[in-house]
């Protein structure tokens, strides 16, 4: 399929002359006026708009302005006899992608045709694949609706987009690698490496060799030169679950590769450059460790720059029935099972027990429930002993049926109050898409959230 291009100029030979030059490549729409263009690119799907840049009515600029605020992938090309540096900055400024003067030499405007195509379709392949990595490792793994974690959202969002560091505080199973994740995905670093290291599971020669590397021979075993965590996220973030378990020795290495982006390898003399992102977690109290010396103080303010803290479950009950579902699903599908939901017992000694685990523990039940459930709904006696010796004491009051068709309800209702009945952001809440909302707002008779 020829990509299609709309040539715009008052002066009909300059425009049958652009039109029959093209049209062996592309598919060549006229116009003689803005407003005839306008009128051609609201019926037509243009790639590109060639358009003289002084007109009678409705200049060039003008056009364009109006052109991208309806179709802002229009790559937009302005030519003018009147060529001159001051013009060329200000087409570019108002959003061209180029700017070629009269008369147009042919073979330069099929050489710039074709490299602003190929950039443009560059861009949009970026553009899906970002959408669909965001899709898969974006906020849409982050459930819930709850004022707690629609401020979380919001913070996300808005660092994603710089270059500070990043704290990320919470109780273990909270959900801090998902959150360091969607930082990473949303963040202009997405196209680089995101990489973890689990401090808690290394001493601390292992964790300095891991962080940073280590050149050949530099310790037993050392048999060639090996690249560390730093080295590997250059470009892109590294993430330090449980950074108040490092050790004092390595913790100021980190202090300097933040401060000057440089280090040595273990064993090396060699300075490495990197540019990498660094996001921390933690489920300590990083100010008490200071107080008593266990944690460096300098670091600690280096770290401290955007805090980001994951409530525990406990204190977002109502996200329970949403998180239930969600994993309800999820494992539905993993293991071939079609259970329709939890018995109103099941579901309300699911909302009122503590969860010290937090979503880690909830994901975990949901799934061991699922592939042990006889029954087409999860039932109290399918679910852990120490859930059901609990008995049903807790804070949270009862929330009604439980079938999967129910919990649905509850959630998108949910959804949409949180998101103040915006949804789009209802919709990246719950995972779905915001036609699939509207289908189910329909289908529940919401008819009063239309």
């Amino acid at each position: 399929m020829k990509p299609v291009v709309v040539v715009v100029d008052d002066e009909k030979n300059t425009r049958d002359g652009l039109a029959r030059a093209l049209k062996k490549s592309y598919e060549v729409h006229t116009a003689e006026s803005g407003a005839q263009a306008l009128d051609i690119l609201s019926e037509t799907h243009a790639d590109v708009m060639l358009s003289d840049l002084r007109m009678p009515v409705m200049d060039g600029i003008t056009l364009m302005k109006r052109a991208l605020a309806s179709s802002p992938d229009l790559v937009c090309i302005l030519l003018t006899a009147y060529g001159n540096v001051e013009t060329a900055v200000e087409a570019m400024r108002q959003g061209a992608t180029d700017f070629l003067t009269k008369p147009v030499n042919l073979k330069e405007l099929e050489l710039v045709l074709e490299r602003v195509l190929r950039s443009r379709n560059a861009e949009t392949e970026n553009r899906q694949l970002r959408e669909q990595l965001d899709s898969k490792f974006g906020m849409e793994n982050i459930i819930g609706t709850s004022p707690q974690m629609q401020e979380v959202f919001d913070t996300v969002r808005q660092v994603a987009g710089s270059r500070a560091t990043v704290l990320i505080q919470g109780e273990s199973g909270t959900g801090k690698e998902l959150v360091a994740k969607a930082i990473h995905q949303l963040s202009s670093r997405n196209r680089a490496a995101f990489v973890p290291v689990h401090c808690a599971a290394l001493s601390s020669t292992l964790l300095e060799s891991e962080l940073f590397g280590h050149e050949k021979g530099a310790f037993t075993g050392a048999a060639e030169r090996r690249k560390g965590r730093f080295e590997m996220a250059d470009g892109g973030s590294l993430f330090l679950d449980e950074i108040g378990e490092i050790d004092a020795s390595v913790q100021v290495k980190i202090l300097r590769a933040l401060e000057e982006r440089t280090f040595e390898r273990v064993g090396g003399q060699e300075t490495v450059d990197v540019d990498t992102r660094l996001i921390a977690a933690t489920n300590r109290d990083l100010k008490k460790m200071v107080a008593e010396g266990a944690f460096r103080e300098d670091l600690y303010y280096r770290l401290y720059v955007v805090v980001i803290t994951l409530p525990p479950l406990r204190e977002r009950t109502g996200d329970i029935p949403l998180l239930l579902k969600h994993y309800l699903d999820e494992f539905n599908r993993e293991n071939g099972r079609d259970l329709e939901g939890f018995s109103a017992e099941a579901l309300n000694l699911l909302s009122s027990y503590g969860w010290p685990g937090n979503v880690r523990e909830l994901r975990n039940v949901v799934e061991q429930a699922v592939v042990l459930s006889r029954g087409k709904r999860i039932g109290v006696k399918d679910l852990p002993a120490h859930i059901r010796e609990t008995g049903g004491d807790g804070a949270t009051a009862p929330v009604g049926q439980g079938t999967l068709e129910e919990l649905e309800k509850q959630a998108i209702a949910q959804a949409l109050k949180a998101a103040g009945g915006n949804r789009t952001r209802a919709a990246e809440q719950l995972g779905i898409s915001r036609r699939t909302l509207h289908r189910k707002i329909s289908e529940y008779g919401f008819e009063e959230l239309k």
